[in-house]
């Protein structure tokens, strides 16, 4: 099942958007990390490179200009290789060990009333993102720790 570039683009910006980023789970998830990372560098790296470029051409000359060019598209493709990264992992079936966790944190959020997604026999790191989410939005804190002390 192969997904087309712009497929991906769309999942990571949705899965970032969806991926709780919260204390407890930068020590479990890497996607804490990632997504903390590609939000600072869609923010931080268009002018970043727009800066290097024009500090090069106006250093180096247009003798240099394709290594500038080069130089600008690998400061504009950091942001883009992040969102492909998350758009990967969203569309990920979960591993054994972290589908039952996942299911039963999905089984317990049910018996507390919330309104979750049906549970599917083969979940996604989608379907995990979203039932986190839930958990840290609608949950409180005391029950929320239990599964991560």
């Amino acid at each position: 099942m192969s997904q087309s570039v712009f497929t991906l683009f769309r999942d990571g910006q949705e899965y970032m958007k969806t991926w709780p980023v919260k204390r407890e789970l930068y020590g479990f998830f890497p996607e804490c990390r990632v997504v903390s990372a590609t939000k600072l560098a869609i923010k931080v790296m268009p002018p970043l490179a727009v800066l290097a470029c024009t500090t090069m051409f106006n250093t180096l000359g247009d003798t240099y200009l394709p290594q500038i060019i080069a130089i600008g598209l690998f400061f504009i493709s950091l942001p883009l290789q992040g969102l492909l990264w998350l758009g990967h992992r969203s569309n990920q079936l979960l591993p054994p060990q972290l589908k039952s966790w996942y299911q039963e944190v999905h089984s317990k959020m049910r018996a507390e009333g919330c309104q979750l997604q049906s549970m599917r026999s083969k979940p996604q790191y989608k379907e995990l993102a979203v039932t986190l989410k839930t958990a840290f939005t609608e949950l409180d804190k005391v029950f929320t720790q239990k599964w991560f002390d």
